[in-house]
């Protein structure tokens, strides 16, 4: 299968589609009472992410997809040069490709300059799908850079990337988003995949919890490397979200979360 010019086109249409799907959805089912300026929020979450988008076509005019046909062209990466069925491949590299942003995003909690970049991401007060695209230029180049690496080491297909590409940013959206599961559901999908309670006890301004729940999509990486935790339906209405040095400060504001990386506190 060739991934042709209308790549982009799909992936901007499917992510629009499950963006608007997400946010009605946690319209008129809100696990929490919104707080703050959502307008503004919104406004300034996702002027971050078009500045990312294009500093990063500017810089690295690259996409994954991209990286995957050029390894494929030149025959680097253990798929490239082993012979698998297709089941059994597409399998393994969705596992592979999961873990990969699994430790990445351990990573950039542990190592100090990435998590100085990361906190733009964290510094959200409240959680719901805008913030899903809250991460700083810097963190999308440096995110590019590290799966550049990962799909030539792998040599996945480009078909399979493109998949993964669109299942990773709408699972983002999901986990992100404001939204209440019914707890019979929440049990049931967590066992695979991230919910939206799993992830938002990441972002509680207490550093313990924080450094839980790193899965984007599957969730049984947090298992498997005990970094799982899981608290009472009750704790979650409570809950403080972002940064606990940051909580006095108005961090809707563009020019303050863009600079939030170069500001040592």
């Amino acid at each position: 299968m060739v991934v042709d010019m209308d790549t982009p086109i799909i992936r901007i249409s499917l992510f629009l589609f499950v963006l608007v799907f997400f946010a009605l959805l946690e319209n008129f089912y809100p696990r929490r009472r919104p707080g703050g300026n959502t307008k503004e929020r919104w406004k300034t979450n996702f002027s971050i992410s078009i500045i990312s988008q294009v500093l990063l076509q500017l810089m690295l005019p690259l996409s994954a997809v991209l990286i995957a046909v050029l390894a494929s062209d030149n025959n680097f990466g253990l798929f490239n040069n082993i012979e698998w069925p297709v089941f059994i491949e597409g399998a393994l590299v969705f596992l592979l490709l999961d873990f990969s942003i699994y430790i990445q995003h351990v990573l950039s909690h542990k190592i100090p300059i990435l998590w100085q970049i990361h906190k733009v991401h964290h510094s959200d007060r409240e959680l719901d799908t805008s913030t899903a695209v809250r991460f700083h230029p810097l963190e999308i180049y440096i995110s590019m850079l590290y799966k550049s690496i990962v799909i030539i080491v792998l040599g996945p297909s480009a078909v399979l990337v493109l998949i993964f590409e669109i299942v990773l940013s709408s699972s983002a959206i999901f986990n992100h988003a404001n939204l209440k599961l019914p707890a019979k559901i929440d049990r049931l999908l967590r066992k695979t995949i991230v919910t939206p309670d799993m992830h938002r006890l990441h972002h509680s301004v207490r550093e313990f919890e924080s450094s839980k729940n790193y899965g984007f999509n599957f969730s049984f990486w947090d298992r498997v490397f005990d970094t799982h935790l899981k608290v009472s339906d009750e704790y979650h209405k409570k809950m403080t979200l972002g940064l606990e040095s940051h909580q006095s400060i108005n961090t809707d504001r563009l020019i303050w979360s863009l600079w939030l990386p170069f500001i040592k506190k």
